[in-house]
């Protein structure tokens, strides 16, 4: 399994965007995160549209978290660009394979996905925002 660039931009996005209850400028999330500006766009947008994000008004609009940082969950933001969680084809409940009534690995391949599922269900966003304050305490 690899989280793909637009999941893990998110995550850093995300987890920039909550250290900043007041709002932060796209450009200086790219700055800060070392984003392409030109990708964040794509990554704000699927952010957005998930409705983890909101803009906050002002002369120059920001971003803020649309929620409270404790009920975000990391699988939210994988969702944001991701479909359902499914390690192999036959690991989600909607996908039968032509071999899954001989198939002894199918089970240990739906409890592997469940287990990841439930680990990024588990993290939440606040516990990354006090991780990266515990590792740059005074970056802000």
């Amino acid at each position: 399994m690899k989280i793909n660039t637009k999941v893990r931009y998110g995550l850093r996005s995300m987890i920039e965007i909550a250290q900043y209850p007041n709002g932060i400028l796209q450009k200086e999330i790219a700055e800060h995160q070392e984003i392409p500006l030109f990708y964040l766009d794509t990554i704000i947008s699927g952010l957005r549209n998930a409705g983890l994000i909101v803009n906050y008004s002002g002369k120059k609009s920001g971003y803020i978290l649309a929620k409270n940082q404790q009920d975000i969950s990391v699988y939210d933001i994988y969702r944001a660009f991701e479909p359902e969680l499914q390690l192999v084809n036959c690991s989600y409940s909607t996908n039968e394979c032509k071999r899954s009534k001989l198939c002894s690995a199918k089970d240990f391949w739906y409890d592997l996905n469940n287990e990841v599922k439930v680990i990024l269900k588990n993290k939440k966003l606040d516990d990354l925002v006090q991780a990266e304050i515990d590792l740059v305490p005074n970056r802000i």
